[in-house]
């Protein structure tokens, strides 16, 4: 879907820092990014106004977050924990330990995400780089009994990786199918290549089957396509969601974070994805176009490193947002702050960035069963400036 050009460019000159209610933006040190209770935040219209309070800190590197029935928060943690929040307190033990995972620059545990019917069957879905320094990735399913996780089963491995550009998210679609982005292993041609599982969308059965109705089976044109492939052309693609009334889905993907090619750093995407399209890595990159390949619905010319993706829901007004629901929210590494992007169907209306040089380098961002909208800092991934309770699950109320 293509969208005008410069749409990026005039929306990010009226984007604006989160701002205090006296005015002042928070500087960019380690002194600011402690925080204080009393601190009010408000949007830069003015019409909502929250606090921010720490859950729990002392993680590290907390990639994916999610919720059980119980209430109770997962945690996971780039070097294979998967940790529990309940009752107030984060348990001093992991609830489970990846045994093969091999963390490696950027990668290691990353994607999580629970089955729809987690309820009824207690599957758990993990992805995380394996195979000798973190060479490639692989979605393994577990399935919980009796407060364990057991019962192992690989959806699917052997996706390309390396210590940068592997991805990974996981979401499970209004379809009840599971889409996982991959990155290009710092190998951009295989972005384009449909014999191979780098820099796409992959959507597969729950079972780890795949659908017959995926865009690239059977193809005429691509008769090597791998099967698995919704759509293509993505360098590393982080964030991940569908609109909870459209069912559009959006992704965000890293542009080069420096100069590459001749060419400058930057050039951060935020794309609606669609099957069986072509997104233009390693052939275009940012507002390039190009026949046959989708250009972006907004382009970050300077790097901002986005690292996640979450429609806001609004799953109970009386602890939530109203004014937020429909709102697409990312974590940004390098641009240190949580962004908000308005649709109007599939159209960009507005956007802010929100806690900039706040709390550091933002990475997940996800609502809880409350309607809260949690966010982690990803200070201790070897590019920030920890704080002593770095990493910190952390979490925005309203202020009435």
């Amino acid at each position: 879907m293509k969208q005008a050009k410069g749409l990026a460019h005039s929306f990010m000159l009226a984007a604006v820092c989160l701002i205090l209610v006296t005015g002042a933006c928070a500087a960019n040190s380690n002194e600011d990014k402690k925080l204080n209770a009393d601190e009010v935040f408000q949007t830069a219209d003015g019409k909502v106004r929250f606090r921010v309070e720490t859950v729990t800190g002392n993680l590290e590197v907390p990639w994916s977050l999610a919720w059980k029935p119980d209430g109770s928060m997962l945690i996971a943690e780039r070097k294979g924990r998967v940790r529990v929040f309940e009752n107030g307190k984060l348990r001093s033990e992991p609830l489970y330990v990846v045994p093969d995972v091999e963390p490696s620059g950027e990668n290691g545990l990353m994607g999580m995400t629970l089955h729809p019917r987690f309820a009824e069957n207690g599957f758990v879905y993990l992805a995380y780089a394996y195979d000798g320094d973190g060479k490639q990735v692989k979605v393994v399913r577990l399935r919980e009994r009796d407060g364990k996780w057991d019962e192992p089963k690989i959806i699917i491995s052997e996706i390309p990786a390396a210590r940068y550009h592997a991805g990974t998210r996981l979401r499970f679609g209004a379809d009840g199918k599971l889409y996982i982005t991959t990155g290009d292993a710092t190998n951009g041609d295989q972005a384009q290549r449909l014999e191979s599982l780098g820099g796409k969308t992959l959507r597969l059965n729950d079972d780890g089957t795949i659908p017959n109705d995926n865009p690239f089976i059977n193809h005429a044109q691509f008769p090597n396509a791998r099967p698995e492939i919704w759509s293509y052309g993505h360098r590393n693609a982080q964030g991940l969601d569908f609109h909870p009334d459209t069912g559009m889905m959006v992704q965000t993907e890293h542009g080069p974070s420096f100069p590459l090619d001749g060419l400058r750093g930057g050039d951060d995407e935020v794309n609606i994805v669609e099957r069986g399209k072509n997104y233009g890595w390693n052939k275009i990159r940012g507002d390039k176009k190009r026949d046959g390949m989708e250009s972006p619905l907004l382009v970050y010319k300077k790097a901002i490193a986005p690292a996640s993706g979450m429609f806001y829901r609004l799953n109970k007004s009386e602890t939530g947002f109203p004014q937020f629901r429909g709102d697409y929210f990312f974590g940004a590494l390098k641009g240190e702050s949580l962004i908000r992007i308005v649709f109007d169907g599939a159209r960009v209306v507005g956007q802010e960035r929100l806690l900039e040089n706040k709390f550091g380098r933002i990475r997940e961002v996800a609502e809880s069963p409350d309607g809260t909208i949690y966010f982690t800092t990803s200070n201790r991934d070897g590019r920030g400036s920890p704080t002593k309770n770095d990493d910190r699950v952390m979490r925005i109320v309203p202020v009435k």
